[in-house]
């Protein structure tokens, strides 16, 4: 943190035997003793690991999400007590496991219900607000998921005294964007910034991962207008990654009052990866079963505005293309040059095509598998990348074959 008290401060001996044997990589605080912002003192014990203790507690909300629950593992592995505010109690089991007995902790919650938010922040040095949602439900709308969470979360955070609030946006935010995705998340980190003007605000680019929304959304089996959903270009980052610099964020106050953007080094459209995707998982090629056939039809725009629209009025709370899918494909990522990133952090990004194939593989489900034996390196992907991007000789109607 802050201020700390370096290891002379000890006996020789002790300090020689605890700087050799604690391994750094695994534990965050190099420092037995940790000062906070507020002038708590933080003692660290143990050699790092799952019986060792960082003195800190966080709230992290959002924590059975997609990024929420890698965090709490990096959290809670070595002692980090973690507070879990929770609404599917089926949601949050497997986080149990992932810390020492007593250090991960649930607490029931709504967003709606005031004491739940205080109880679960009320002995926190730090909260960290992962909510969010990319679509209007039943029961919330993005307006109440994005902005009114990070309102009322902030705010009772700062009349507890929570030392440092750290905000969880998106790529592209922006109070003027004509998606209502981005346009509420970008006026949710204005929200915090009121409670907490030193709150540290980070954006993730589309995060890719096992099981992650970004890849799943792309290896969809029937697809109508692929041509027009998938021509947003973006800058994917792993999952991993981000956690690992929330991780090295709560500790570091250093990063208070900083905007952090974390995406990677390379620009892909969701249209070529959408294609790599499908000769990696067979979809289409000779020998498939039924259940791996599907369909991949380009429309004209009009066509997928009124199909997304549907979808999000005939089914509203389910994970399937809505308008505001249709607004976010015309938004291409931007990235934000008076942002930190990785590099301020001290990381360098991973590439997709180093992970691509590990996370795709699960999704292999043709009889083609035993035909095309291809195991997809990070020198195959690049091979595919350019062998979807070279011109095609075929009837394009729709302008799938190009990017916009």
């Amino acid at each position: 943190m802050l201020s700390s008290v370096s290891r002379t401060t000890r006996s020789a001996p002790l300090t020689t035997s605890l700087v050799q044997s604690r391994n750094i990589y695994r534990f965050p605080l190099s420092s037995d003793i940790n000062i906070t912002k507020s002038g708590k003192t933080k003692i660290t014990t143990g050699l790092g690991g799952r019986h060792s203790k960082t003195g800190y507690q966080v709230s992290v909300f959002g924590a059975t999400g997609f990024l929420g629950k890698i965090l709490t593992s990096k959290l809670a592995k070595h002692g980090t007590i973690t507070i879990v505010p929770f609404r599917n109690g089926r949601s949050k089991r497997h986080l149990k496991i992932n810390g020492d007995y007593g250090v991960v902790n649930f607490h029931e919650f709504d967003i709606r219900n005031l004491k739940s938010i205080e109880e679960s922040v009320a002995h926190s040095d730090v909260v960290v607000n992962l909510l969010g949602s990319h679509l209007n439900t039943k029961n919330f709308s993005m307006a109440d998921a994005n902005i009114e969470s990070a309102n009322r979360i902030a705010k009772i955070s700062k009349d507890y005294g929570v030392d440092k609030f750290i905000h969880v946006s998106s790529y592209n935010a922006d109070p003027n964007s004509p998606s209502e995705f981005f346009a509420t998340k970008g006026i949710s980190e204005q929200i915090v910034k009121e409670h907490y003007p030193d709150a540290t605000i980070v954006r993730p680019a589309p995060m890719y991962g096992r099981n992650s929304r970004f890849l799943n959304d792309m290896l969809t089996l029937k697809v109508l207008g692929g041509n027009i959903i998938y021509r947003q270009e973006v800058y994917p980052t792993h999952v991993e990654q981000v956690a690992q610099a929330l991780e090295k964020i709560i500790y570091d106050d250093s990063t208070i009052g900083k905007t952090y953007e974390l995406y990677g080094n390379e620009r892909y459209s969701k249209l070529e990866l959408r294609e790599m995707l499908k000769y990696m998982i067979h979809l289409n090629q000779y020998g498939f079963f039924p259940a791996a056939s599907g369909y991949d039809m380009p429309v004209p725009e009009f066509i997928s505005k009124i199909w997304c629209l549907l979808n999000e009025k005939l089914n509203p709370s389910l994970e399937s293309f809505n308008y505001d899918t249709y607004r976010r494909s015309t938004l291409h990522q931007k990235i934000d040059p008076t942002a930190l990133t990785y590099k301020d952090l001290g990381m360098v990004p991973d590439e997709l095509a180093d992970w691509l194939y590990k996370y795709v593989k699960p999704h292999i489900i043709s009889s083609s598998q035993a035909k095309n034996r291809t195991v997809y390196g990070r020198e195959e992907i690049l091979k595919l990348r350019d062998y979807v991007n070279s011109p095609k000789n075929r009837l394009d109607l729709f302008g799938y074959g190009t990017k916009n």
